[in-house]
């Protein structure tokens, strides 16, 4: 199963699907960590139906950017609310959710504890774009 997480991370870092600035976007939000270097910028659009980030950081930060993109892609602020509630349950507890698909990935980060402000970071990103819509 680690092997499996591993590919997911690994490949979201060499093959991002939801990377690069958008020419047209409604909202943005920018997160960074002062600590290791880690900065993100997520954009989205007012109906929800596109949602890219430009990060630059470790494989943790970049993989979860991009999984937060499939994963919130046509949600309601409510239901990315929700995601990301169970998403930082399973990477403080380790503990893995069925709803949550590849974003299971990124539980073992539960182990390593500075490590889950990396996997939080885009998240905390696109709450910030949410209150700019």
């Amino acid at each position: 199963m680690s092997q499996l997480y591993e590919a997911i991370v690994l490949d979201r870092v060499k093959q991002p699907r939801h990377a690069g600035r958008p020419a047209q976007f409604d909202a943005q939000g920018q997160g960074a960590n002062r600590l290791c270097g880690d900065r993100v910028s997520v954009y989205l659009t007012r109906d929800g139906t596109m949602v890219q980030h430009e990060s630059e950081g470790c494989a943790i930060m970049v993989a979860s950017a991009d999984l937060m993109a499939d994963a919130t892609l046509g949600k309601t602020p409510a239901e990315i609310k929700d995601i990301f509630e169970s998403f930082s349950h399973a990477v403080t507890t380790g503990t893995e959710n069925p709803g949550l698909g590849e974003l299971n990935a990124l539980t073992a980060v539960s182990q390593f504890p500075s490590r889950i402000g990396c996997a939080t970071l885009p998240w905390r990103a696109l709450e910030e774009a949410l209150q700019n819509v």
